[in-house]
């Protein structure tokens, strides 16, 4: 007689170090996709490892409490590993979503979950950003 009701779980994730207009936008389409949005954020460690040592400009708790504020994101979870393989595993999303400087073939967890990928606002990054600061 009651039919259950299963909130579609959307997923992201990135280091989120210099929150800007694309991330908010990536964001809330993601929010739109289901019910639930997580992000998953990489760690200080994992970001130094992957972006550089000069990164993150903000920490992880910084980048996390950013996020939190944010009224589309349900849930921010900070992970340690490269990737977050083993993270998408644990939630099980319906939905992964990233970025179109993705492409279905180099998206980790698309082997668990349905994949969207949302176009990202050209120009608009976090190097960018960066770059712009450094000629001020």
């Amino acid at each position: 007689m009651f039919k259950l009701f299963r909130k579609k779980i959307v997923f992201t994730s990135g280091v989120f170090d210099l929150l800007h207009i694309g991330h908010l936008e990536s964001l809330e389409k993601s929010k739109n996709l289901g019910n639930k949005l997580i992000v998953g954020i990489n760690s200080d460690s994992s970001t130094k490892k992957l972006k550089g040592n000069k990164r993150p400009i903000n920490n992880q708790e910084a980048r996390k409490k950013m996020l939190e504020s944010l009224r589309f994101v349900d849930q921010v979870i900070v992970f340690d590993e490269d990737t977050p393989y083993e993270l998408i595993k644990k939630i099980k999303p319906d939905i992964i979503v990233k970025g179109s400087d993705y492409t279905m073939d180099n998206i980790v967890g698309s082997d668990l979950a349905k994949v969207v990928i949302i176009p990202n606002i050209n120009g608009v990054s976090t190097t960018s950003i960066i770059k712009k600061i450094k000629e001020i």
